[in-house]
C-alpha cells in the first residue's frame, strides 16, 4: 500500500504537490481539520517539503479566507457566532491565538478571525497568520506518526500542557495592561 501511494505521487510530478497545496484551500469547505493535512504532508511528501507544501496551502487559505469574510459578511457573521459559542466575549493575544492553533482540532478559521479582529492591515494579518502555523506545522508534520500513535494519556498530558501555557500568555497579557495602567495614571499626576 506504501509503496503505491508513494509511486502514485512520484508519477504525478509537480502535480501532486499543486494539487496538495490547493486542497488546502479548500480544506474548510471540505469540512476536514488542519491535523489531517499537516499529516498528510509529512507522510506523502517527507518532513522537509511536507513542512514546505503545508506552509504555502495555509498562507494561500489564509490569504483567501481574509478575503472571504471581508467580501462576503454572511460568512463573517456565521463565524463571529461559532467564535462566540466557543470562547464567548474573550478577547485573545496573538500568542494565546498560536497557542491555540498547536490544537488539532480547534476551528482553524475562527482563530484567524481572531487574528483579523487584532490585526489592523492585511499584511499585519498574514504575517502573523504564517508565523502563528510555522511551529505547529513542523511539529505536526514531524512528529504526526508519534503523536497519532501516543497514549491517550500523553496526548491528553500534552494538550494540558498547551492549555497552561495559552493561560499563561493571557496572564501576561493581563500584568502588561495593569503595568500600562499604572505608568500612565503616574504620567498624569
Amino acid at each position: 500500500m506504501n509503496d503505491t501511494v508513494f509511486q502514485v505521487i512520484e508519477e504525478a510530478g509537480w502535480i501532486a504537490p499543486l494539487i496538495f497545496i490547493l486542497l488546502h484551500v479548500f480544506r474548510p469547505v471540505l469540512l476536514l481539520p488542519v491535523v489531517v493535512f499537516y499529516i498528510a504532508g509529512g507522510y506523502l511528501f517527507g518532513i522537509f517539503y511536507g513542512t514546505i507544501y503545508t506552509l504555502i496551502g495555509l498562507a494561500l487559505m489564509s490569504a483567501a479566507f481574509y478575503a472571504i469574510v471581508n467580501v462576503i459578511p454572511s460568512a463573517r457573521h456565521y463565524l463571529s457566532r461559532i467564535k462566540n459559542k466557543l470562547f464567548g466575549n474573550r478577547q485573545m493575544t496573538i500568542g494565546q491565538v498560536n497557542i491555540l492553533r498547536m490544537m488539532p482540532f480547534i476551528h482553524f478559521q475562527v482563530l484567524s478571525l481572531f487574528l483579523i479582529e487584532i490585526t489592523s492591515s492585511f499584511r499585519e494579518y498574514m504575517r502573523y497568520s504564517v508565523a502563528g502555523v510555522i511551529l505547529p506545522t513542523i511539529t505536526y508534520t514531524s512528529f504526526g506518526g508519534f503523536i497519532t500513535t501516543m497514549p491517550w494519556y500523553a496526548t491528553l498530558s500534552f494538550f494540558g500542557f498547551l492549555a497552561i501555557i495559552f493561560f499563561w500568555f493571557g496572564q501576561n497579557q493581563d500584568d502588561t495592561k495593569a503595568e500600562f495602567n499604572a505608568i500612565m495614571a503616574k504620567a498624569r499626576s
